[in-house]
């Protein structure tokens, strides 16, 4: 029972991860650095503290008490996750949600599941290591998905440069205004890299954990107060990328723009964050029925996909090309999702 609940909850996060960008495509007249970050204040700052005051006893007293090394990992793996994300609007933004999210996301489940090993290896940490893996049966079928990831990921980007050269320029943009293959790929290598920290940084903050258990916390809950620090890591990357973009494109006036529907696009940002930090709301839940091991985030991943791909579909990001150009890229999503069930099911064997 605790493993279907677990699935349950992994595909509402999921979900919740693979739609949220939908209301940005709502907000009008803003430049994009000025959206993401009204959007980042909601899903970073305040509906995890929402989340935490009601689900966690003293959650702030835990946080102030956890030993300094937590606290800096916790935090630091933050900063570097809050690269991953800020790229990943970026892919969402030059690739659209079908391309993007598939390649980000495969790429993030790629380093999720080998950074960890190779870091161990080479800093004699405890735990699995890389020569472990290339040396064992479960080990030797996750890097065999990891083949297959790479395989999709070389169909999506295949799929991508067709629909470049098929399509004028205004035809790509009337469903992606910025469409960039080249810009999409590098930021999307970058998010799939620093997105995997996030994981990094629940294992990091595990003593938070254990405190808010501690303190009476319900155990479906307990990961709240460690997102809570792992996002003002984030926050604080995003914050000041964004800040940079509102001096460089001179956009600061976009929070007060009178010819903006500035209703309207506060309400679609506060929604579009809010839907974002419920990914690892429902992941956290999860994690709690299925354990915090990689095949937990592959499971989080593959349901990101499946439904990235499905509004990519809904919202015709991909009307126009070829039937070859759209077998293509179903060939390759499907790829993409095979691999991450290989590599769930080698973290199964090795877990």
């Amino acid at each position: 029972m605790g493993a279907l609940l677990g699935l349950f909850f992994h595909s509402l996060g999921g979900f919740a991860s693979g739609s949220f960008y939908i209301p940005y495509r709502k907000i009008h007249v803003w430049s994009w650095e000025s959206a993401w970050l009204v959007g980042g204040v909601f899903s970073w700052l305040i509906v995890p503290i929402i989340a935490a005051y009601l689900t966690i006893p003293d959650f702030m007293g835990i946080i102030q008490q956890v030993d300094s090394d937590v606290f800096f990992w916790t935090f630091t793996f933050g900063i570097l996750w809050g690269i991953g994300g800020l790229t990943f609007g970026l892919a969402m933004r030059f690739l659209g949600m079908s391309l993007g999210m598939s390649i980000a996301l495969s790429l993030c489940s790629i380093f999720g599941a080998l950074v960890p090993p190779i870091y161990r290896e080479f800093a004699g940490v405890s735990g699995d290591t890389i020569s472990h893996i290339v040396g064992s049966t479960g080990g030797q079928v996750v890097l065999l998905g990891i083949l297959v990831c790479v395989f999709g990921i070389y169909l999506c980007g295949k799929a991508g440069m067709m629909k470049e050269n098929e399509l004028s320029q205004e035809q790509k943009q009337e469903t992606i205004k910025e469409f960039s293959l080249t810009k999409g790929l590098v930021v999307a290598t970058i998010s799939g890299l620093c997105s995997a920290c996030f994981n990094f940084g629940i294992e990091a903050g595990k003593d938070m954990a254990g405190a808010a258990v501690a303190n009476g916390c319900d155990p479906l809950f307990q990961n709240n107060v460690i997102f809570i620090v792992v996002l003002w890591g984030g926050f604080l990357t995003n914050f000041v990328y964004c800040m940079y973009l509102n001096f460089k494109n001179k956009s600061f006036g976009d929070y007060a723009n009178a010819s903006a529907p500035l209703r309207m696009n506060y309400t679609f940002a506060a929604v579009a964050g809010t839907t974002w930090f419920l990914q690892f709301f429902f992941y956290g839940m999860g994690e709690s029925k299925l354990g915090n091991g990689a095949s937990s985030w592959i499971l989080h991943m593959a349901t990101i996909i499946l439904t990235s791909n499905f509004w990519g579909i809904y919202f015709k990001e991909w009307k126009g090309v070829s039937k070859q150009t759209m077998r293509t890229v179903i060939t390759g999503i499907v790829v993409i999702l095979v691999s991450v069930l290989i590599v769930g099911l080698g973290n199964s064997i090795t877990e």
